[in-house]
């Protein structure tokens, strides 16, 4: 980092700030897609109702969004919940035992690389400036960047599973009933090949190796419902 360079430009050169709202968003995307194009391709697996399969997707798609939005705030709450929890218990400790907890922070330090001499003046001075948020960031190793939010998470996973949900959606909406198996599995490879590498290029990863992993158990994942539609056979009226 260049030392007239400013801090935001440098993060903008790194992807780590994203990987929480990047993370919920992809595996919302993911789940849209795959979720839906399953369900769609095991009903016309066992039936040949255009109704009948809208409305099962159609129903797929708003319970699979409300579920991911809901799931994805309460375990990312209940991570909030624990941060809380420990940023107080450390508050308490900084208050009873507070040369305990500078050489705790000086050890950290040492562990780190730092000669003993130096861990112990970096650990004092950061305590003198802010020593919660040193302790909350180096012992407890929590920070801005992963520091959970359950709103943002929910929001994101909501709404990219909708997004995702709405491909499949289309596909059976608009195209020929006759072979509506295979545009659903061609359709839904290539909206995953697509959200692999639109993620791996946010995220600032290998566009092709997340292409091929998203494809690869998403085709696993399709082809297991379509054999279980055909297995049964079910007849939809």
């Amino acid at each position: 980092m260049n030392q007239n360079e400013p801090i935001d430009d440098y993060l903008d050169n790194h992807y780590i700030h994203r990987s929480n709202w990047l993370r919920a968003a992809v595996l919302g995307a993911n789940d849209g897609i795959l979720s839906t194009a399953s369900i769609a391709i095991g009903v016309a697996a066992a039936s040949d109702n255009r109704d009948a399969l809208i409305l099962a997707t159609l129903a797929g798609l708003v319970a699979g969004a409300l579920s991911m939005a809901a799931g994805e705030y309460v375990s990312v709450s209940s991570q909030t919940d624990i941060e809380n929890a420990d940023i107080e218990r450390e508050k308490q400790e900084l208050i009873e035992t507070p040369e305990l907890e500078l050489q705790r922070l000086a050890e950290i330090y040492e562990k780190r690389g730092l000669k003993k001499e130096t861990a112990l003046l970096v650990a004092q001075e950061l305590t003198e400036f802010d020593a919660l948020g040193a302790h909350v960031r180096d012992e407890l190793g929590i920070n801005e960047i992963n520091q959970a939010n359950p709103f943002q998470a929910a929001l994101a996973s909501g709404a990219a599973f909708t997004i995702g949900g709405i491909l499949p959606l289309l596909v059976t909406i608009f195209l020929p009933m006759a072979t509506m198996e295979l545009y659903l599995y061609v359709s839904a490879i290539l909206f995953l090949m697509l959200l692999g590498g639109l993620a791996a290029k946010t995220g600032g990863s290998s566009v092709l190796k997340s292409a091929i992993r998203i494809t690869f158990w998403g085709t696993i994942a399709m082809g297991l419902t379509a054999l279980v539609g055909h297995i049964f056979g079910v007849n939809i009226v």
